[in-house]
C-alpha cells in the first residue's frame, strides 16, 4: 500500500476485489454500473489492465483442467452457512471448517477463480507475501487474514460474473440494482439467471476437485436470500442460518461499507445514501429469508444465535451437528477446540450507536428484535 504526502496509507489498486478477475465479466460490470467518476479512472484502468492480463492464466487453466473439472460431481447435500454480513458467519464458517472431512473455497481461490490451480505457486506466494506485509488482519473487524482460510464464494462469483452484489462496492450508487437484480433476483432475465447458476455449480466443480472430493462447506451472506434456486439446485442441501443482535450488525456493517469502499469504489456517494442501502438491504434479505425458510425440508436447517455460538461454541457445533444429522463430531472436536485457543484473543471492534441509530434500527428493523428475541432499545448512547 502506497502513502500519501500527509503519510496517510492510501489503497492499492490491485487491493480492488475483481483485482485478477474475469475482463469479460469487468467489462459487463461497467456496462452495468454507469458513469465513472474521474479521481477513480486510474482505478478502473488498473483493473482492466490486470484482468486482461491474467487472461492467459485462465486459458491455459481451462485447457488444462476443464475436461476432469466438468467431469467432477458435487456432493449432493453441501453445508451452506447464510446469514447477514457481520453476523458472525466468519466465525462459524472457520471453526466448522476445522472438520477435515469438508473442503471450501479459500481466500486465495476467490481471489484468482479462474487460475488458482495452476497459479498456486509463485502467484499465490507473491500475493500471501503482500498481504501478509500489508494486512496481517482484515480491515473490517481484525479477523486474521491468510490465503488458505475459508471465504466467502461470492467473492469468487464476483470474480467471474458481473451478476453479483458485491459489484455495489465499485458502483455505490448503483448499489441497489446489484443488491435488487442478483441477491433478491427480481428483474433478473432467464439468460442472466443460467448463466449465474451455471457459473456457480461451476466454482462448487472446482472447489470439489481442488479440495479431492470432499462435501463443502459454503458462505454466502447474499445466498440468505436465494433458498429457492439454491434447493432447486441441491434439494438435499443443508443450511446453517446465523444471525446476531441487530443493533450490532447495523454499527458492523456500516464500518464495513465505509471501509471496502475507498478500496473499490469508482464513484462517489453520499454518506447518508450508504447507510439507508445498509437498512434497506437488511430489511429486505431477512425477510426474504423468512418468507422461504419453510421450504428447507425439516432436519435440514438450523438456527444460531451468534452471541450463544460465542459464548458456548463446541455446545452449539455439538448441536448443529445432531439438528442437521451430520456424524463425525467427536472425531473434529479436537480440532474445533485447538482452534477456538487460537482465537481466543481476540477482540472485536467497539461502536458507540447514537439515537438516531437505535430509532432507525427500531423502525426499520423492528422485526428481527421480535423474532430473535433482542431487547429493543430506548434512543440513547450505549456503548458496544
Amino acid at each position: 500500500m502506497s502513502r500519501n504526502a500527509g503519510g496517510a496509507r492510501r489503497p492499492s489498486h490491485l487491493e480492488h476485489p475483481v483485482a485478477l478477475g474475469s475482463a469479460r465479466s469487468w467489462l459487463g460490470v461497467l456496462r452495468r454500473g454507469g458513469r465513472i467518476d474521474l479521481e477513480f479512472l486510474p482505478r478502473c484502468l488498473f483493473v482492466c489492465a490486470s484482468t486482461l492480463a491474467t487472461s492467459a492464466l485462465k486459458l491455459a487453466e481451462k485447457l488444462r483442467y476443464g475436461r476432469a473439472i466438468r467431469r467432477t460431481e458435487v456432493h449432493p447435500s453441501p453445508i451452506f452457512i447464510i446469514g447477514h454480513w457481520r453476523s458472525g458467519t466468519t466465525f462459524l464458517h472457520r471453526l466448522l471448517c476445522r472438520d477435515e472431512r469438508f473442503g471450501y473455497l479459500t481466500t486465495f481461490q476467490a481471489m484468482a477463480p479462474g487460475f488458482f490451480l495452476i497459479g498456486g505457486g509463485r502467484i499465490k506466494r507473491f500475493l500471501e507475501r503482500e498481504t501478509r506485509k500489508r494486512y496481517p488482519t482484515r480491515l473490517i473487524d481484525n479477523v486474521p487474514l491468510h490465503l488458505d482460510t475459508p471465504e466467502e464464494d461470492e467473492f469468487a462469483l464476483a470474480n467471474m460474473l458481473p451478476f453479483s452484489f458485491l459489484h455495489g462496492f465499485s458502483f455505490p450508487r448503483r448499489a441497489r440494482y446489484f443488491f435488487e437484480r442478483y441477491v433478491l433476483f427480481e428483474g433478473i432475465s432467464r439468460r442472466e439467471l443460467e448463466r449465474w447458476v451455471a457459473t456457480y455449480l461451476e466454482l462448487l466443480r472446482k472447489v470439489t476437485f481442488a479440495s479431492g472430493g470432499k462435501r463443502l462447506v459454503l458462505k454466502n451472506c447474499a445466498n440468505t436470500a436465494r433458498i429457492r434456486v439454491l434447493l432447486r439446485l441441491f434439494p438435499e442441501a443443508k443450511f446453517i442460518h446465523i444471525y446476531r443482535n441487530p443493533y450490532r450488525v447495523f454499527l458492523s456493517t456500516l464500518h464495513l461499507h465505509r471501509t471496502v469502499l475507498p478500496r473499490s469504489q469508482l464513484q462517489r456517494i453520499d454518506p447518508r445514501e450508504i447507510e439507508e442501502n445498509v437498512l434497506l438491504f437488511y430489511e429486505r434479505l431477512m425477510k426474504r429469508y423468512l418468507e422461504d425458510r419453510h421450504l428447507i425440508p425439516e432436519g435440514n436447517l438450523a438456527e444460531v444465535r451468534f452471541e450463544e455460538l460465542e459464548r458456548a461454541p463446541l455446545d452449539e457445533l455439538r448441536r448443529i451437528y445432531k439438528e442437521l444429522g451430520l456424524s463425525g463430531f467427536a472425531a473434529a472436536e479436537p480440532a474445533f477446540r485447538t482452534y477456538l485457543r487460537a482465537v481466543s484473543g481476540y477482540r472485536k471492534n467497539t461502536y458507540r450507536l447514537d439515537p438516531a441509530a437505535i430509532e432507525a434500527v427500531n423502525r426499520r428493523w423492528g422485526f428481527a428484535l421480535e423474532r430473535w428475541g433482542y431487547e429493543r432499545l430506548e434512543p440513547d448512547s450505549i456503548r458496544f
